[in-house]
């Protein structure tokens, strides 16, 4: 095995974040940058124990007593290759700790609501006059400015506020949100890539900005199709199940031991799929040999294909379909798609060493960014509450007057 000190260095090596984020959307994004080499500091509130989501359980990774730690199963999945410290932002000294940081920093990112940093003197007009090369990132609901501004911003509320949940679900059942908190992390990701556009400009001209990133925003953007679907025509999107809007047949369909997902992408491939299944006529029937006949009339469609797979077994329906290069996949439970060899074959889990806890290591879900000249490094596990405050603070905190 490569040593630490032979590895590669990140594409983002030398960079200093200071992380004023919690709960998803901000630690999604520091988690990126600290993947790709950054070094980022994580503060994290000494009053109520740290970043919320320590404490939202029921799974945690246990100690070697079998006791529970404070690495929930959600905190870790947002928070390695970070340094965590314990600062209390309503102590003065720590504000003065937090300012000296910012002084030394590339980037600082915060999710509180807007206007919530003014009286510790971090928020981004402060900072940013003090260090004019600084990129801050600001993560909230609705934005810094608009007239829910003050409004507190969960992913739940994005999904909803944006439009996403009314088109998720089952078309006769309740709006959906997606099962994870898909409006937070897209979040990040779009903060990561506002922060590394932002870098790019102040590497040119030496001029550091603002950046204002809201869930809601976020979760308008990647309405995309549908979005863009209501603007052309008018007309609001409805909920389709597993359908799709603009494509048939593309859907989950139900087979004689269970359901598949079949993605009829092209005409091509649904004069194939009728083949394949044997049912011919359906291909070359007129209403349904162009994709926009398909949707026309898609009524009359899928009863016309359904009881040809319902009549077969996965297996050997995803056999002919794949003969024939028709697109199609299984519904894999978690396990069976972490498990899945695709999945080990392009190292989808990372376990990273803890000594504090039970069998010596924690097991995450790996990056999936492929690098060929830096690549991604996993060289610090998701931290306990303020492990790493002394070292952070020896090595970068404010010297005491000689």
């Amino acid at each position: 095995m490569m040593a630490a000190s032979d590895m590669p260095k990140g594409a983002l090596d030398g960079l200093f974040v200071l992380d004023l984020s919690r709960i998803l959307a901000g630690p999604t994004c520091t988690q990126l940058l600290g993947d790709m080499g950054a070094t980022v500091i994580k503060v994290e509130n000494p009053i109520t124990g740290g970043d919320d989501t320590r404490g939202w359980g029921p799974n945690y990774a246990r100690d070697t007593d079998g006791n529970a730690t404070d690495l929930s199963a959600y905190f870790m999945a947002a928070n390695r290759n970070k340094l965590s410290i314990s600062v209390d932002l309503a102590d003065p000294e720590g504000q003065a700790t937090l300012r000296h940081l910012a002084a030394r920093a590339d980037i600082v990112i915060e999710n509180f609501k807007p206007d919530g940093l003014v009286k510790y003197g971090l928020d981004h007009a402060t900072l940013c006059a003090a260090h004019p090369a600084l990129v801050y990132c600001s993560i909230s609901g609705y934005g810094q400015y608009g007239p829910n501004r003050n409004q507190p911003g969960y992913d739940l509320m994005a999904q909803g506020f944006g439009g996403m949940m009314s088109i998720t679900g089952d078309p006769d059942g309740v709006p959906t949100k997606v099962g994870v908190g898909i409006a937070d992390v897209m979040c990040g990701m779009y903060a990561t890539i506002g922060i590394l556009a932002a870098l790019r400009h102040r590497d040119q001209t030496g001029e550091g900005q603002h950046i204002d990133l809201s869930l809601v925003d976020a979760s308008m953007a990647w309405l995309i199709n549908e979005g863009t679907n209501f603007l052309t025509s008018g007309k609001p999107p409805v909920r389709r199940g597993n359908a799709h809007p603009n494509i048939v047949p593309y859907d989950a369909f139900e087979c004689s031991d269970g359901h598949f997902l079949l993605a009829v992408g092209n005409d091509a491939q649904f004069t194939r799929f009728c083949d394949a299944l044997d049912i011919p006529d359906v291909g070359r029937d007129p209403r349904f040999t162009t994709n926009l006949g398909r949707i026309e009339n898609r009524e009359a469609l899928l009863p016309a294909i359904t009881p040809a797979m319902r009549a077969l077994p996965k297996a050997e329906i995803m056999r002919r379909l794949q003969a024939v290069k028709v697109p199609c996949g299984p519904i894999n439970t978690i396990p069976e798609a972490l498990g899945s060899d695709q999945a080990q074959a392009r190292g989808a889990v990372v376990e990273m060493t803890r000594a504090d806890i039970d069998q010596g290591l924690v097991r995450l879900l790996a990056n999936p960014l492929k690098f060929s000249a830096t690549p991604v490094q996993y060289t610090r596990p998701p931290p306990r509450f303020g492990q790493d405050t002394a070292e952070v603070l020896e090595t970068w905190g404010p010297k005491p007057d000689a």
